[in-house]
């Protein structure tokens, strides 16, 4: 029994640190699009996440099995009190790690990774190395490929269909203030002024996404007597929340594995308190992954965004609702990079950045929680 406590607490830390790199990932497109602004965006991201753990409960309890371990580790192991806060301490400490950096990874990755690095600890090549590979790494890594393929044809399919509805896109002339420094001989009481600055007007035409000042990129046309952009925009906010709620529904169930298997407190109430502090890791901790999703993989506007989300909401919620492990991270950013594929405006170096941290994910969980396992076990001697 004094175990139950350590083990809820670190159960929590997982959800804080999940809440912290994925909460805004729903919302990205919002904030990046310039849609809404940040404060706003993050409040339908927490609202509707909420939404999605609290229904979690009804919805996804197959997961709560799939991440107690079983079948990767013999039962008798997955209600050691050692092994659970090995895995959860390990998997927390790699979520909270990218989260400092502000890089966008899976805690399914990285759960998955504890579970390995403990397990192996424990019981060596006794680990269920097939229901590794089917039940988790399979769906680990498939998923972000059809991500950028449905989301890449959806796309295009979308752009077609507003091109012959006649609904164009308007572009801006931008203006701004361009800063040259230059050097200063001029001598003032014997001494050199090194640097000073000369001012001068820039002036470039582009699409609003672009534009320096972040002006809306809007769509010009009506639909059913409908301004086109008021569409759009409702379609883009229902989008992004309905991917905060599949994302609550999907990783709610794999935090709440942890405290569950200790038999403490019941499943309404672990899952009704990791939804919480979930929130809370979102609403105090997401801001350097949010500008990570929403400025940095790919430019964005409306109907990249609402693409984006709506195809990332679909294959989470299937994937929930049939109990596979998918990383609501993986789908989301490879929704991303689908589109910065169909535009032509990936940055390839950040996603370079992104998918080198998924490597790296696993064997840096296992490590961890491979090390707290010995010294917990070593504690428990």
């Amino acid at each position: 029994m004094e175990w139950t406590a350590p083990i809820i607490l670190a159960t929590l830390f997982v959800a804080y640190t999940n809440g912290a790199n994925d909460n805004f990932k729903g919302v990205a497109t919002l904030f990046g699009s310039g849609t809404t602004d940040y404060p706003k965006a993050l409040v339908w991201a927490t609202v509707t996440t909420l939404a999605g753990s609290l229904t979690a409960f009804f919805f996804a309890t197959k997961l709560v099995k799939t991440f107690s371990g079983k079948g990767l580790v013999p039962d008798a192991l997955i209600g050691t009190p050692e092994f659970l806060l090995a895995v959860a301490l390990g998997a927390s400490a790699t979520v909270l790690l990218a989260t400092l950096t502000g890089i966008p990874i899976s805690t399914t990755h990285s759960l998955t990774g504890a579970l390995v690095g403990a397990g192996l600890v424990a019981i060596g090549a006794d680990l269920g190395f097939s229901a590794l590979g089917k039940d988790f790494f399979i769906p680990l890594l498939s998923s972000p490929f059809l991500a950028v393929v449905f989301t890449s044809a959806v796309y295009m399919v979308f752009r077609f269909s507003r091109q012959k509805l006649g609904i164009g896109r308007s572009t801006c002339v931008c203006m701004g203030e361009r800063v040259i420094p230059v050097a200063n001989v001029n001598l003032v009481n014997g001494q050199m002024l090194s640097v000073a600055e000369l001012k001068s007007m820039e002036i470039f035409v582009d699409e609003k996404v672009e534009c320096q000042a972040r002006a809306l990129d809007r769509y010009e046309g009506r639909v059913l007597g409908i301004d086109a952009q008021q569409i759009l925009d409702a379609l883009h906010f229902a989008s992004a929340g309905l991917l905060s709620f599949a994302r609550g529904l999907n990783d709610t169930p794999k935090i709440v594995a942890l405290a569950v298997t200790t038999g403490a407190l019941g499943l309404k109430l672990n899952i009704g308190l990791v939804a919480v502090v979930m929130a809370l890791g979102g609403i105090l901790s997401a801001r350097k992954v949010a500008e990570t999703m929403s400025h940095r993989i790919t430019a964005m506007n409306h109907g990249r965004g609402f693409t984006a989300n709506l195809i990332t909401a679909i294959l989470v919620i299937f994937a929930s609702k049939m109990g596979v492990p998918v990383s609501t991270t993986h789908v989301s950013c490879g929704s991303l990079f689908g589109i910065g594929l169909v535009n032509g405006k990936a940055n390839w170096k950040i996603i370079g950045g992104i998918v080198s941290a998924w490597v790296l994910t696993l064997p840096i969980a296992a490590l961890l929680s491979a090390g707290f396992y010995f010294g917990l076990q070593f504690l428990w001697r």
